[in-house]
């Protein structure tokens, strides 16, 4: 009987933790855009490990100013890992393990454990020293991980919520598809230029020293313009920003006369290029990043942030640039914002 009554306990036991984890699946992500949260030991991540574990994984989107860091860390150990934040959109584990006997830590990987669209990755180490190897060498598999993981969450919630009338308008005029947010409106139309407001977001000011708040407007956009392709020179960074800026000036206005929206050449926040594919990897073109700056007057006003996808369209065989813009104040971070700019572009497909 004792026995029965054992097994039956086990089998309750395990259909509450089973069920726990189901209800929790179904639940979304809890955390901010741009956060890893790091759940360990404290004496791990009091350790020198903490410092090579934030240069490895809090790594800068480039060229922007003020900096802005793909992530930032925040910590809880095993007491404190409880409740909804256990449903945190990124966690990573690390653990040490004297039976380990591998040379290298163990890394896994696991999707949707506590909450729908999570990622959680745990690292194994045999001590200290294993881990602290590992982080000195870098972890840009678990890096790429995260960073797929983040703007590819956000793709997928702008699908389920958006307005269909806005892409029956992409589809045909441009013959493309993108995951735009609900809210989204289409404020200036031409035969090869769309540029689409998305919707307004307010996000904290966070005033450094002050441990003060207040909420600033943040203003972002996508622009969608398309041009005859005609060979592969026209693919070069010189000749896409050749092409950005004329179709900026007639196509983009500010609300003061003769200024239009620009590209910032300073050596700090000189635009990068590099070759890239898009969400499914059915599309393959250049992403540029880089800085506006309305232009026009002797004195250039502000501007911000811009992230862009060229690309042929196989069809159309037209040239197609998707370009997303954020304009906010530089005392918040912009990391949400430019990564909701990345999972639109990042969406785009042929139709």
């Amino acid at each position: 009987m004792k026995g029965l009554h054992f097994l039956i306990g086990l089998f309750v036991l395990l259909s509450i933790s089973s069920c726990d984890v189901k209800n929790l699946s179904g639940l979304n992500v809890t955390g901010k855009v741009g956060e890893i949260l790091v759940v360990c030991d404290d004496s791990i991540w009091a350790s020198p490990v903490k410092a090579e574990l934030d240069t490895a994984l809090t790594q800068f989107i480039m060229p922007y100013f003020p900096d802005v860091p793909t992530f930032e860390l925040v910590h809880r150990n095993m007491k404190s890992f409880d409740g909804a934040i256990k449903r945190h959109r990124n966690v990573l584990f690390l653990n040490l393990d004297n039976t380990h006997k591998e040379s290298r830590p163990i890394i896994k990987s696991r999707n949707d454990v506590w909450a729908n669209r999570q990622l959680v990755i745990e690292v194994t180490a045999k001590n200290l020293q294993q881990l602290y190897t590992l982080f000195m060498d870098g972890l840009p598999e678990v890096h790429a991980q995260f960073d797929r993981a983040e703007w590819n969450r956000i793709r997928k919630y702008f699908g389920e919520k958006q307005s269909a009338n806005i892409n029956e308008r992409i589809q045909q005029n441009f013959g493309l598809h993108l995951e735009l947010p609900d809210g989204s409106n289409i404020v200036a139309s031409q035969p090869n230029f769309y540029r689409i407001q998305l919707p307004n977001a307010s996000r904290p000011i966070e005033f450094v020293g002050t441990g003060q708040q207040d909420v600033g407007a943040i203003y972002s956009g996508i622009m969608i313009y398309q041009y005859p392709f005609t060979d592969s020179s026209q693919l070069t960074l010189k000749n896409l920003l050749q092409a950005r800026d004329t179709m900026l000036k007639y196509n983009v206005p500010h609300e003061t006369s003769r200024l239009y929206m620009g590209t910032q050449y300073t050596d700090l926040v000189y635009p990068e290029a590099s070759w890239t594919s898009n969400y499914n990897g059915e599309l393959s073109g250049v992403e540029m990043r880089g800085m506006f700056v309305f232009k026009g007057k002797a004195i250039h006003t502000t501007g911000g942030a811009f992230w862009s996808f060229h690309f042929v369209h196989p069809k159309s065989d037209k040239l197609i640039c998707v370009s997303g813009y954020v304009d906010a104040p530089s005392t918040t971070s912009w990391t949400h914002s430019l990564r909701e700019i990345e999972a639109i572009w990042k969406s785009v497909t042929v139709q």
